[in-house]
């Protein structure tokens, strides 16, 4: 039974990605601006940002992103926005924030996307992305899948993992709600806002 159910998640994802490439407009017209990968941000410097950012969870937070630091090193960008999310086994994220780079400026930055899974529940999140081995600005508009099994409690921390060629998303996540499961999905970016999760 329980084999037949992840099948039939599988099977379904692989369908709405198959669908969110054929609905969704090309983003060939975003801007091209090559990130230097050498103009990377310390630790000190991305857990000074999430404490300003992120507020009480200080403490989780440095330990979150020494983590990440460890397994991935010097991020060359990092994302601060909100977001909010909800599932029932069905669900979708939508948020925005600001794209910031070392060599290149603050970009406006908005994702979506869907997820499938044993997931129920809503969230509203602040989040903070930490970038890897981002070349040009451009290369963030794309689609990132994931496995997320976070669960989200008041007050609650949580990191994933997103990646797309050679580009690596380390979500961390400090929201209030409720949602409990596993899922799998993806985060689609973009440089305007859209409703489309797909």
């Amino acid at each position: 039974m329980l084999n037949r159910a992840v099948y039939f998640i599988v099977a379904a994802f692989a369908l709405l990605c198959a669908l969110s490439l054929a609905l969704t407009p090309s983003l060939s017209n975003a801007q091209s601006v090559t990130i230097s990968s050498s103009d990377k941000f310390s630790t000190e410097e991305i857990i000074d940002k999430g404490r300003d950012f992120f507020g009480s969870v200080a403490k989780s937070l440095a330990e979150v992103v020494e983590k990440a630091v460890s397994e991935y090193g010097q991020p060359n960008a990092y994302i601060l926005g909100d977001e909010a999310g909800g599932a029932l086994f069905a669900g979708a994220r939508f948020g925005d924030g600001t794209m910031y780079t070392r060599n290149q400026g603050e970009h406006p930055i908005f994702w979506q996307g869907p997820s499938l899974g044993f997931d129920v529940g809503g969230d509203g999140s602040k989040v903070m992305m930490l970038v890897y081995n981002l070349s040009a600005v451009n290369d963030i508009y794309t689609r990132f899948p994931g496995v997320d099994g976070s669960a989200y409690f008041v007050g609650g921390l949580g990191m994933t993992v997103m990646k797309s060629d050679d580009v690596v998303l380390v979500p961390i996540r400090s929201g209030v709600g409720a949602r409990l499961g596993m899922n799998v999905g993806y985060l689609k970016f973009t440089d305007q806002p859209t409703w489309n999760p797909f």
